[in-house]
């Protein structure tokens, strides 16, 4: 019933889809999608929730990869903005109700934060007992670097900084340049 709910929201919108349409498209009584749902916002954070586990799982496939800190961060930035992208433009309809009602879906959110908060301070964990970082709290860190993935997430899908961020280790990544040398000038 998620998907079906999902596949309404992106086609026809979030506010256009009845609980009877996603009844009906599921091919489920009503009284059955009353049973699971009290409304259709139970729904949508249902499906929410559901892009978000795939978004965790692939983020998870990162951190568990045998991979130096450093680059492992990288790809887990890289695979989190690009996993994101992907949910709000494979979901058509949908992606304009995530724009208009980023709220709603940041409510939905708040486990998904605390998971990646924990997957980020793990990969700084490590690179500090690899010897690559030097951070004093690694909890602040990470979750000063969750805040500020979070806040490349909209100019990041819309286009505003493309090229800002690449898996390809022969570009040019501002990103990943600010990221690991900051901006004071070197003496």
């Amino acid at each position: 019933m998620v998907d079906v709910a999902r596949q309404l929201f992106a086609r026809i919108g979030v506010e256009n889809t009845t609980m009877n349409d996603i009844a009906t498209a599921s091919e489920k009584g009503r009284r059955t999608l009353y049973t699971y749902f009290n409304n259709k916002t139970e729904i949508y954070n249902a499906v929410i929730e559901s892009e978000l586990n795939i978004l965790h799982r692939s983020l998870e496939t990162v951190v568990r990869k045998n991979l130096p800190a450093d680059e492992k961060l990288v790809e887990f930035i890289f695979i989190r903005l690009e996993s994101i992208k992907d949910v709000v433009f494979r979901n058509g309809t949908l992606r304009a109700d995530f724009f208009r009602d980023i709220w709603r879906v940041e409510n939905v959110r708040k486990s998904f934060d605390v998971k990646e908060i924990t997957f980020i301070k793990g990969i700084l964990d490590e690179g500090i007992k690899q010897g690559i970082f030097e951070i004093s709290d690694t909890g602040i860190m990470a979750t000063v670097l969750h805040h500020a993935f979070k806040g490349l997430e909209v100019p990041y899908i819309r286009g505003i900084i493309p090229g800002f961020i690449s898996s390809d280790k022969s570009q040019d990544n501002s990103m990943i340049n600010l990221l690991f040398n900051g901006i004071k000038k070197r003496i």
